[in-house]
């Protein structure tokens, strides 16, 4: 793109570049009220999904229970051994599953999954218990009621689907597919939630089944050959892995990236304000090493970004180059120790952001995906990061939302003016996979190129995976190991890598909560769900007094669990413009008792979530 395209300009280039895939890769979002729905109908936007993090050289997949997105997603398949309605013909029963499935469909398509999955379980409930051989109503179910239930497993499935919950959407597919293995649907379920899993082999095989049962769907064919295209490529990848590759950062010369003063009229790092002549690369080069980046240039950046408008991808190399030099030196685990009064603020921008506040403290943020307008509106409320006023944002800051690029440049911009303003740590989506069909590498190559997006990857892999706050409070994306781990361990993990499919790595980028005692597989089909039990043993392992996650939507922007020691916080209200939760943060004293405030989501230049995914959008119902 030219060095001073708008942001809308390089969207209207992204949907050029991918419209043949977009139009192959529709949604399949759909619910079905009768027995026959076109594969590629798609309902209202409602629903979409996140994902999960796992390679597909290991191409077996066994989910068993799983825990994601939302308040939302505790719920668990309901169990059937309560009192339930008997019926004594196929009509009578028939009549009320179909009134509990259309108000699943008619849930789902409001955005309320939960409610659907509610419905749809009752549906089923009814449906297992009133054809159970070990019961009374006996009742056999003709090949059209048989039908229905595959729907039910398909539609319930794509409600998980909607929560994230990819584990579970694949056992109820598998049980549709087991009970009509002539519904095409639930093949397409199963592949979609294989796909979002990286389970590239899986979804193909289940595609080719969509594509035989109904040989005229193009979608299903689009996606097919788009798997059979992603094992290759994950083929390609394992075989090179051995090769030494030197990384981008060590052999890029920014200095020839040239910069025409004719293109750009974005601000320039130097502290007259001025573009630095050919001469003077080293002084340029200098003013990006973290501390040293003046604060006048970051506020111009954020304020050119809100235009939506970049700065200069020169710029942006020597960030990225010097953000990676400086993740690489510091630990795996960050140790944060909140201001105290003795910081007093010496800055206009300090005093600004602490005015008002009783004592000092620092904000931890969860998730914020791509939502700058709504990172500005965190900054409105609570000030600018500064030494004064810090600021810990828990991962996730790229993908779905369609403004990534402005969130992670804008906390890089302030990381390299002073480092102690904004800590970051890394979530499950700071990683090639998920970037890949998310939207953050299409994003990248839009508004910059390939080279870019290389170096993100180099910064991302280097994040730090965990940090605790005044040694008490343990702060990481998703959550604690669910094996015995001191923070030793966890200060020791390898990183400038791919997250591996298990391990402690693994488990603070992917696990979560669940209310009852022990680990169960996840919900999401990679990683473990911890109880309180597990969290307790932890804390007390550690001396520690509570943990501090995200990783997953809440309704109110927040949620305390675990009798207080697990506390989820959200940041990304209205959460791809669809799912209407309020975003919040936390304020930290050194009294360490959380202080909540929480937020509406703002308006943003019409551009919806996804937009950068390269069809993989209308894959997921955006």
């Amino acid at each position: 793109m030219s060095e001073d395209k708008s942001v809308a300009e390089s969207t209207e280039a992204a949907t050029t570049a991918t419209a043949s895939m977009s139009s192959c890769v529709s949604s399949d979002s759909s619910v079905d009220s009768k027995e026959d729905v076109s594969m590629t109908t798609a309902d209202d936007d409602s629903t979409h999904s996140d994902t999960n993090d796992t390679n597909d050289t290991n191409d077996t997949t066994t989910p068993t229970s799983s825990n994601e997105t939302s308040n939302e997603t505790s719920t668990e398949i309901t169990t059937e051994e309560e009192s339930v309605e008997s019926f004594e013909s196929e009509e009578e029963l028939m009549k009320k599953v179909i009134a509990e499935k259309t108000l699943g469909n008619a849930a789902l398509l409001s955005s309320s999954p939960t409610a659907a999955i509610t419905h749809y379980t009752n549906a089923l409930t009814l449906l297992n218990t009133n054809t159970n051989t070990n019961t009374n109503t006996n009742i056999t179910l003709s090949p059209s009621s048989t039908t229905q239930k595959a729907i039910l497993y398909a539609n319930r499935a794509q409600a998980y689907i909607v929560l994230e919950n990819y584990g579970l959407a694949i056992l109820d597919a598998s049980d549709g597919i087991q009970t009509d293995s002539t519904y095409p649907k639930g093949f397409y379920r199963r592949g979609t939630a294989h796909l979002a899993l990286q389970k590239y082999k899986s979804a193909k095989q289940d595609f080719k089944k969509v594509c035989i049962l109904k040989p005229k769907d193009k979608d299903a064919r689009a996606k097919f050959s788009m798997c059979d295209k992603l094992v290759k490529e994950a083929a390609f990848a394992k075989a090179i892995m051995s090769e030494e590759v030197i990384p981008l950062s060590q052999k890029l010369n920014v200095n020839r990236i040239l910069m025409n003063l004719t293109g750009y009229d974005g601000p320039h790092p130097s502290l007259s304000g001025e573009v630095l002549g050919e001469g003077e690369s080293e002084i340029e080069e200098g003013l990006f090493h973290f501390g040293n980046l003046p604060l006048k240039f970051v506020i111009a950046a954020i304020a050119r970004f809100k235009d939506q408008k970049l700065i200069h991808k020169r710029y942006v190399a020597r960030l990225l180059i010097n953000s990676k030099k400086y993740f690489e030196s510091i630990s795996s685990l960050m140790k944060i120790a909140i201001p105290t009064e003795t910081d007093i603020p010496t800055t206009d921008n300090e005093k600004e952001n602490t005015k008002n506040n009783k004592k000092p403290h620092i904000t931890i943020c969860g998730d914020t995906h791509g939502q700058f307008y709504d990172v500005l509106n965190i900054f409105k409320i609570n000030g600018y990061p500064s030494s004064t006023n810090p600021y810990l944002f828990n991962g996730d800051y790229v993908d779905r939302g369609s403004f990534s690029i402005e969130v992670i440049l804008t906390f890089l911009l302030f990381k390299a003016h002073d480092p102690t303003c904004i800590y970051l740590t890394r979530g499950n989506h700071e990683t090639k996979n998920m970037n890949k069909i998310y939207g953050f590498e299409g994003e990248c190559k839009a508004k910059f190129d390939d080279q870019i997006m290389e170096l993100f990857l180099e910064v991302f892999s280097w994040l730090p995976l965990a940090a605790v706050i005044n040694d008490k409070v343990f702060v990481t994306h998703g959550g604690i190991p669910t094996t015995p781990t001191t923070l030793s361990q966890i200060n020791a993990v390898k990183r400038g890598m791919e997250p591996p499919d298990s391990g402690i790595m693994s488990d603070l980028l992917w696990s979560d909560p669940q209310p009852f005692p022990g680990k169960s597989p996840s919900k999401r089909g990679v990683g473990y769900s911890f109880g309180p039990d597990i969290c307790e043993a932890f804390l007390q392992q550690n001396d520690l007094s509570f943990v501090i996650r995200s990783h997953e939507v809440k309704d109110e922007g927040y949620l305390v669990e675990h009798g207080g020691k697990t506390i989820t916080v959200f940041s990304a209200p209205n959460y791809c413009d669809s799912m209407g939760n309020k975003g919040a943060f936390i304020h930290l004293d050194d009294g360490l008792v959380p202080e909540y405030t929480q937020y509406e989501a703002v308006e943003h230049p019409e551009i919806r979530p996804m937009a950068y995914a390269a069809g993989m959008g209308g894959l997921f119902g955006m």
